[in-house]
């Protein structure tokens, strides 16, 4: 690769970075808003509820923290493999 290329983006690792962590805490919360509709098996629930019941300071940090943690374990096997 000509260094023209690599030099072109040079915002673009920490760009996919934050892309693929905040695909993570996508998921995250994905998973979340899921485990709060088969746990109530749905009986009187509403979106707007269970919206409020997992977006807490805590459920962020771990989100983050599981986040960094997959990026960095997938980059690792990324340079590795």
């Amino acid at each position: 690769m000509s260094p023209q290329l690599c030099n072109r983006h040079p915002f673009a690792s920490v760009l996919r970075a934050v892309i693929e962590v905040a695909f993570i805490v996508f998921l995250f919360y994905s998973n979340l808003l899921m485990g709060e509709f088969t746990r109530t098996k749905g009986a009187a629930k509403s979106l707007a509820f269970a919206l409020y019941d997992i977006f807490t300071f805590t459920n962020f940090a771990i989100a983050l923290i599981s986040a960094m943690v997959g990026y960095l374990v997938f980059e690792y096997l990324r340079k590795r493999l």
